[in-house]
């Protein structure tokens, strides 16, 4: 063995068990060591992207705020009409929609709590898109009212109205137990407060008022109105009578001739009845004679009035007997039976007198004359205002015409004449109903 080997033999440190075990230790502190510095780069990493991500969201709130105060959402003739203001006629068609049907919306199938772009108004139409519609008529018969006004010369002074309409806000306010900034946004939309609404109320006054001069100023003349009561009687007219129902029952697979059994057996109760009542019996007295287990605390009261109708309208009576009471030749005293065989009933009716209330009948009718003459002329203004959908997002504008038809139970979307006006488009109506969007 040469005497290089021996002395590197020599110098060879024997690895001890401790010896491993700290170099186990020293490569495990070196792993732990690159872990905690990948995780710090990492939370770094994750710190900052998230740091970006509230940046960007609070830098897209505010384009989306300046975009909605400032941009054009919609065009509607020359007028540029911004998101905020859009929003006003929105929840206001929706706020006025939900007080004049809200005991009917279940039936219609609309929860305004809910996404109205996933609500169905008809197979090809949501509610967003049917109240869209609605809003851009409003906006439009606003703008050429206002117009026409100006072209006309016609102004007027809202600061009553709006006295108003600051007074019913801050009685929601005060009701609902919010702040009145928290009731603009409820009613208009999330931008909207009582400064940037202020405009678009003081506008749709102005609107409002000048439908209703051109109302004055298209009133019938005196035979104008009597022609149209003579052509329209039935609609003015109230008439006074005594009626009863013999009510029958019928299975509902009952056939024809089944049918006809019932009826048969109900007229010659009901001709019974007549009888009595043309031989001078009391009709009050053979009501509660005939009138089944459950019909018998209608009639007979104190008043003795159970079958009394006064002042009834042509509308309102049963269909089975409406025709026979308003028909021109009907004199007092007039009796009869008459069939109702949809609902399985046979009617004994007596005539008493038709009457019309004169000065109520023309003011009525003048004004129906009226309005629908301002809203001729206010639809040939608002031909004239093209609508361009500057954000896309106006959807029922792609439907086919035929398509937007109202579901039943419904008003014809769009079919708004005088609306913007006569309801001043809700301006101070202040319901807590909102405009789920």
């Amino acid at each position: 063995m040469s005497n290089n080997k021996q002395t590197e033999e020599k110098n060879e440190k024997v690895m001890t068990k401790y010896d491993r075990k700290m170099e186990k230790r020293r490569i495990e502190e070196e792993k732990e060591r690159k872990a905690q510095k990948r995780l710090k780069i990492g939370s770094i990493a994750i710190l900052a992207a998230i740091a970006a991500a509230i940046v960007i969201s609070i830098g897209l709130s505010a384009y989306n705020k300046y975009s909605a105060l400032h941009n054009a959402y919609i065009k509607i003739g020359d007028h540029e009409i911004t998101r905020v203001e859009y929003d006003y006629y929105y929840n206001n068609s929706v706020n006025s929609y939900v007080s004049m049907y809200g005991s009917l919306l279940s039936y219609m199938g609309l929860d305004t709590t809910s996404d109205l772009s996933k609500q169905q108004y008809t197979d090809n139409m949501t509610w967003k898109d049917y109240f869209d519609q609605m809003a851009v008529s409003q906006i439009t018969q606003v703008k050429a009212l206002v117009d026409d006004a100006a072209a006309q010369g016609f102004t007027y002074d809202a600061a009553e109205d709006m006295s108003a309409f600051d007074t019913q806000i801050a009685a929601q306010a005060e009701t609902e137990s919010i702040s009145q900034g928290e009731v603009y946004t409820t009613l208009y939309g999330q931008y909207a407060t009582e400064e940037r609404i202020r405009p678009f109320a003081e506008e749709n006054m102005l609107a409002t008022a000048y439908f209703e001069h051109l109302t004055e100023i298209n009133k019938p003349g005196d035979d104008e109105v009597q022609e149209y009561y003579e052509a329209n009687k039935n609609s003015y007219d109230k008439v006074d009578y005594r009626s009863f129902p013999f009510r029958g029952e019928a299975a509902e697979d009952a056939s024809e001739e089944d049918i006809a059994k019932v009826m048969d057996e109900l007229k010659g109760k009901a001709e019974a009845m007549e009888k009595a009542v043309k031989a001078g019996d009391d009709f009050e007295a053979l009501c509660v004679e005939n009138a089944i287990e459950d019909q018998k605390a209608l009639y007979g009261g104190e008043d003795g009035e159970g079958s009394l109708t006064e002042g009834g309208s042509y509308s309102a009576a049963p269909a089975a007997i409406a025709d026979w009471l308003f028909e021109e030749a009907r004199k007092e005293g007039d009796t009869t039976i008459l069939p109702d065989e949809a609902n399985t009933n046979y009617y004994v009716v007596e005539f008493i007198k038709r009457s019309n209330d004169e000065a109520a009948t023309n003011s009525s009718i003048s004004g129906t004359l009226a309005n629908e003459k301002a809203g001729e002329y206010m639809n040939g203004l608002t031909e004239k205002y093209e609508v361009t959908d500057v954000a896309g997002d106006l959807k029922y504008l792609t439907i086919p015409e035929t398509s937007t038809e109202t579901a039943e139970g419904t008003e014809q979307a769009g079919d708004e004449t005088g609306a913007a006006a006569e309801e001043s488009t809700q301006t101070t109506e202040t319901e807590s109903g909102t405009a789920a969007e």
